[in-house]
């Protein structure tokens, strides 16, 4: 069992169903509402525990009943709390999500408490990055708490894996310290101008981002699966499990999650790339973010019944 830490954000979802996205100015009846953890790091943290892994998670929250329920969450989910800063300040952040018939979704974010974490916060929790066997971020905090943390896993020689989610633009001076960059194909194209099309486009944008010192290149592709790529020109396409969607919210959260257990219990890469994925699979099919990502139980017996 690897010791992974997330160092991200935590938003309580607020999602409804509707038979289509709106359009601008457009009111849909939908329904029924469903209100559950989520963010990013949230969603991470919570599909690492899942996937069998021992969890830090550093966050900030609120002191409101939203924080009050993100804590009995993680509870219940065996995370390590302690890293966990409550504000009185600011208020727990909130997603309002918008999921159509065919699962696709609408996402606006109040990042609240999470939103405000700073550099000093995030290095007051250096432990929780000193004892991992690999440190998960995302970009739904802000830059200078990311920067901290790898700073903080440089130091303690921690192996970074960056989702780099939502997209932002972020320093090249980061990348030389990432082992694991897991963009999707509008982030790949973001960081490297290359829009993937292919295989030969996918190659040509991990190449640009094994040049500025990345080590390994996940791109997430969605029902296309993944491109893998260990080194300059050494690329390979994995394949998606095909399964019916119910809600593709969190799927890339998933997927991030359970490659972090894969590859901190010493997994060789393709084998966690093929774990991340069932992982993700699973989550797309049930509704919801964190309370969607599968148990260990159920990935197993997924990977057993595919493989």
């Amino acid at each position: 069992m690897g010791q992974v830490t997330v160092v991200g954000s935590y938003v309580t979802d607020l999602m409804s169903r509707t038979p289509h996205l709106p359009v601008p100015g457009e009111t849909v009846l939908g329904g029924p509402f469903q209100m559950g953890p989520g963010g990013k790091g949230g969603n991470q943290a919570t599909a690492a525990a899942r996937s069998g892994s021992s969890v830090m998670f550093v966050t900030k929250i609120g002191l409101d009943v939203f924080g009050d329920e993100a804590m009995r969450h993680f509870e219940r989910e065996g995370i390590d709390v302690q890293f966990i800063k409550r504000s009185g300040e600011f208020a727990t952040g909130t997603a309002l999500i918008a999921v159509d018939d065919q699962g696709e979704n609408d996402i606006v974010i109040a990042p609240g408490a999470c939103g405000t974490m700073t550099g000093l916060e995030v290095e007051a929790a250096e432990e929780a990055v000193k004892k991992a066997d690999i440190l998960l971020l995302q970009l739904e905090i802000s830059l200078e708490a990311v920067e901290a943390a790898i700073k903080q896993a440089v130091r303690h020689q921690t192996p970074i894996l960056l989702n780099p989610a939502p997209y932002l633009a972020v320093p090249d001076e980061w990348l030389e310290h990432i082992a694991y960059l897991t963009p999707n194909e509008t982030e790949a194209k973001g960081m490297t101008g290359i829009e993937i099309v292919d295989r030969t486009s996918a190659q040509k944008a991990a190449d640009s981002l094994h040049r500025k010192g990345v080590d390994t290149v996940v791109i997430t592709l969605g029902k296309k699966g993944v491109f893998l790529s260990k080194g300059l020109g050494i690329g390979k396409q994995i394949e998606a499990f095909p399964v019916n969607a119910v809600d593709t919210t969190g799927a890339g959260d998933a997927f991030n999650g359970g490659f972090a257990h894969a590859i901190s219990s010493g997994m060789e890469i393709e084998d966690a790339v093929q774990f991340g994925q069932a992982v993700s699979a699973l989550s797309v099919m049930k509704e919801g973010t964190a309370v969607s990502m599968p148990s260990i139980k159920e990935i197993k017996a997924f990977l057993t019944s595919r493989l």
